[in-house]
């Protein structure tokens, strides 16, 4: 029986390291869709901050999959632990979805995408100005999804924190 409380501590860095670079994305995304003069540099900072979360969302799968989280209080009704593991699995996709579709996006649109250092990525889509269009909306659609998913996170975090006190919250910290 396992009788972990709480996630490592690589799982709480991983946790909170993404969280700040995510919400950082989302409000850089809104930045670069709001003002055309700020949209070059904040697209130089979305794109390799991107691929950094989806080498960091890569990691943190493995780490997840080597080290499973710790087991909900027996006190969570089950149709909170279903959201919670559904709302998990939903993060993580979206953690891969949101980079791999950002870096098609570019592709479609002739955009290479550049590591710090200048080595520049195979494209994951071929050029095309409606396959763009398309992947720009669903990136856009999909940001303001994952921005939902975030605060209803956070909301059920918080709900555990000052409402049931059962120490979900604190596994994380």
């Amino acid at each position: 029986m396992d009788t972990r409380t709480h996630y490592d501590r690589t799982a709480r860095w991983l946790h909170w390291t993404m969280a700040a670079m995510i919400l950082a994305m989302i409000f850089i995304g809104v930045g670069m869709v709001a003002s055309l003069e700020s949209r070059p540099w904040l697209l130089a900072l979305h794109r390799p901050l991107g691929l950094l979360v989806l080498a960091l969302a890569t990691w943190r799968l493995w780490h997840r999959w080597r080290h499973p989280a710790p087991a909900l209080p027996d006190s969570v009704p089950a149709p909170q632990a279903r959201l919670a593991r559904t709302s998990h699995v939903l993060l993580y996709a979206l953690m891969f979805t949101m980079p791999l579709l950002g870096w098609a996006m570019s592709s479609a649109g002739g955009y290479p995408v550049a590591l710090p250092g200048g080595a520049v990525l195979p494209a994951l889509a071929p050029q095309d100005a409606a396959l763009y269009t398309f992947l720009r909306s669903a990136h856009g659609v999909l940001g303001y999804a994952f921005f939902g998913l975030i605060l209803l996170h956070l909301s059920g975090a918080l709900f555990h924190a000052w409402v049931r006190r059962d120490g979900v919250f604190e596994s994380m910290k």
